[in-house]
């Protein structure tokens, strides 16, 4: 059986779907099941910031996605351990390829990392890109009119279909020859704020228009719903330039067979989101 966790998730609720489409066992690991929304799956209750909640969610798994950036990382792995997983496929971000130990945010991924590597389980390491999905941080602001502000205008991203990652990791966790590897991947195109808007307009018939603001703006838009450092870390990826997360890479490609989907193909598919 394969341990799911983040399971409703973006990338966890595609991974769920992808390995319940291939026939693959699975249980879902959610901190609220009456809302999980989730069939053909078994369900369990746990957090990830309290190990402790994970005992009977590891009776009899084989291998588990585990997403990174918890507190007590290498507990959850030992507890892994001792329950006998024999594959761990970790999600981080490809920031920590050659990124900056004091940024907080690549620190989160490295710390992961290292408990992945020391945990003496067989791994794999998922390093994407950007989401195309984090384009839903704008949904207040479309059903409120018809112009989106957000900062760096002039950073493009690579951004990856969530779904392109869970077929990866649905690849690699029934698959072998990925065991000691951390695989980078990206979307097919780099695309602006602006780019994104444009696709927008297209997709949902909308005069959408992208309005850059200020870094100042940003950060005080920012600060409601992430933590300070978080905030520090990002505008130093981006306004700095510490991070670069515009390369194009045909990981997904060489792994699923398949390209990877455009950000208009991801906005298409999830018209109905964007009212």
């Amino acid at each position: 059986m394969i341990l799911v966790t983040g399971a409703t998730g973006n990338v966890g609720g595609e991974l769920v779907a992808t390995l319940v489409a291939r026939g693959e066992p699975v249980r879902a690991v959610v901190r609220d099941p009456a809302s999980a929304g989730l069939s053909g799956v078994e369900i369990v209750q746990a957090d990830l910031e309290f190990p402790e909640s994970l005992t009977s969610a590891l009776d009899g798994i084989r291998s588990a996605f585990l997403l990174g950036g918890w507190s007590d990382m290498p507990e959850i792995l030992r507890r892994m351990q001792r329950a006998g997983v024999a594959r761990v496929v970790l999600l981080t971000s490809r920031c920590v390829v050659d990124g900056q130990p004091d940024n907080p945010v690549t620190r989160m991924w490295l710390d992961s990392e290292a408990a992945v590597r020391d945990s003496g389980i067989p791994w794999t390491v998922l390093r994407p890109s950007g989401y195309h999905s984090n384009a839903l941080r704008w949904l207040p602001q479309l059903q409120a009119g018809d112009v989106v502000r957000a900062p760096w205008p002039h950073v493009a991203i690579a951004a990856i279909d969530p779904a392109d990652i869970a077929s990866v990791a649905a690849t690699v966790l029934t698959e072998h020859g990925h065991d000691g590897a951390a695989h980078t991947l990206s979307g097919p195109t780099a695309l602006t704020p602006a780019d994104q808007i444009a696709t927008l307009a297209h997709v949902l018939r909308r005069p959408l228009r992208y309005e850059p603001i200020s870094d100042e703006q940003g950060r005080r838009e920012m600060a409601g719903t992430t933590p300070a450092a978080y905030i520090d870390a990002f505008f130093r990826f981006y306004s700095e330039g510490e991070f670069d997360d515009s390369s194009v890479i045909d990981t997904v490609s060489q792994i699923t067979g398949s390209r990877p989907r455009t950000f208009e193909q991801w906005a298409r598919a999830h018209a109905d989101a964007f009212g």
